[in-house]
């Protein structure tokens, strides 16, 4: 969808170029009697979301409704984002080996780890990594060496971490004799149980904590941040970025904060795009930061006091020699991070609590609507975020998602071989991109599924 960039300002500006007072006076000469008064039968209008909807639907068919997330969602982009981004200057360019010379690109770096920090509650950011997953990864090598204060290589990481995360950092970190340890969550309350936790866990290099974990749960930040802290690890926040509009930010966890923040970006204005490209974010204290990977781009003056940018922190194999760099794949997703940056500037702090604030209350009302229907339960007791977890009684996950599918409704992860404890279970979200008619459509869909399933008539 083109992206029309006129303002009110814009037009009025115009107007008054040309000397009309309105944009009625441009066509004055038409005679009122070939005027028509009202258009009845043109419908109301359309914000861009819905608009964009309607003619998808209308150039493809009817498409299925996706709620699906486990850690790609599907946002409304506004039109603009990408109409930007694809402008030759930003499609084609590439990394800045002669950075100083590529202001243009350097700025919009230096704006998108200012956001990044602010959104995060950190002191410094990083120019982006390749993915969420690879982020956690690196996240962990980082805690390893800045942990001066402990000698082990072992990280605890809840399995309430996304099981993709998990899987790429064991298989990035085994090899260089880091142990990442399983702390297990509660079945009934799906986090962390606080209490649970060792008294004296011995020497341990770091914390991983998922807010919102896998499940959508809320995990007791605070508690899990102190006690850390407290036996001398350092916190690694794994985070939704989307969910920092509402959410307290790592950077105020507890009594010090986390140390180091990590996440996936691809809420930010990626498309769902088949699996990629996205991009990974990381955020640190500035005690730490010369052990973070990739780049950072600094702002400063030149010779004339001209305001510049430059970089700043560039510890990878390319700039400095291999043995002292902090990481060899941190690679800079620099396409992706110009589409969060844009999306963040357009939709401001305001914009990113309503987005926030509607996934939130749409998945709340249909985790509401489904626990009506016969066989499905909620899994956990704990608050959630934009996911939750429902179980089945009687009939089996990939069953109900498979005839969900059929009638063209993406029902949700199946959770069966990830998590075998939950027995038959989903994962559920639903984001800003749903109405109460989606919400209303899954909910009469699953009621049809488990009656067919349990050898009822729908």
């Amino acid at each position: 969808m083109p992206f029309i960039p006129h303002t009110e300002t814009d037009v009025h500006q115009m107007l008054a170029s040309i000397g009309a007072s309105d944009i009625e006076a441009l066509f004055d000469e038409i005679p009122d009697e070939l005027r028509i008064g009202t258009l009845d039968k043109v419908p109301a209008a359309l914000n861009e979301m819905e608009m964009s909807r309607l003619m998808h639907a209308r150039a493809a068919g009817p498409q299925p409704l996706c709620f699906i997330g486990a850690g790609a969602y599907e946002h409304h982009i506004p039109a603009a984002i990408w109409e930007i981004v694809t402008r030759g200057e930003f499609y084609s360019a590439y990394t800045p080996y002669q950075a100083e010379a590529s202001q243009g690109t350097l700025q919009l770096i230096y704006e998108y780890q200012s956001m990044m920090a602010h959104l995060t509650g950190m002191e410094a950011s990083n120019a982006s990594l390749y993915d969420g997953a690879s982020g956690l990864a690196e996240a962990v090598l980082m805690a390893v060496r800045a942990n001066r204060k402990s000698k082990s290589k072992r990280i605890l990481m809840p399995a309430t971490v996304n099981p993709t995360y998990r899987s790429v950092a064991q298989t990035i970190v085994e090899n260089q004799g880091i142990t990442l340890e399983t702390v297990d969550y509660s079945l009934d309350a799906g986090c962390i149980d606080v209490a649970s936790l060792p008294a004296e866990p011995g020497d341990v290099a770091a914390l991983v904590i998922p807010q919102p974990n896998f499940f959508g749960v809320l995990e007791d930040v605070n508690a899990l941040t102190d006690w850390a802290h407290a036996h001398g690890m350092l916190v690694i926040a794994t985070v939704n970025p989307t969910s920092l509009a509402l959410l307290t930010p790592p950077g105020e966890w507890g009594e010090q904060g986390a140390d180091i923040v990590c996440g996936e970006g691809q809420p930010l204005g990626v498309p769902l795009a088949g699996g990629g490209p996205y991009f990974g974010f990381m955020c640190c204290n500035l005690k730490h930061v010369r052990q973070m990977p990739g780049r950072i781009v600094g702002r400063t003056v030149d010779a004339d006091g001209k305001e510049g940018f430059a970089l700043t922190l560039q510890a990878r194999e390319q700039h400095i020699r291999r043995s002292k760099a902090t990481s060899n794949i941190c690679t800079n997703q620099g396409l992706v991070v110009t589409a969060a940056t844009i999306y963040m500037t357009l939709l401001g702090a305001q914009g990113l609590n309503r987005v926030a604030s509607t996934s939130h209350h749409n998945t709340q009302a249909l985790c509401e609507q489904l626990n009506t229907i016969d066989g499905v339960a909620s899994a956990f007791t704990s608050p959630t975020f934009h996911e939750f977890v429902i179980k089945f009684d009687g009939v089996e996950a990939a069953a109900v998602l498979d005839a969900l599918t059929a009638k063209g409704v993406l029902g949700g992860y199946n959770l069966t071989d990830d998590y075998p404890a939950l027995d038959e279970a989903i994962l559920v979200c639903a984001t800003e991109t749903k109405t109460a008619e989606d919400l209303t459509a899954y909910r009469d869909a699953l009621a049809s599924v488990m009656v067919e399933l349990k050898g009822g008539v729908a």
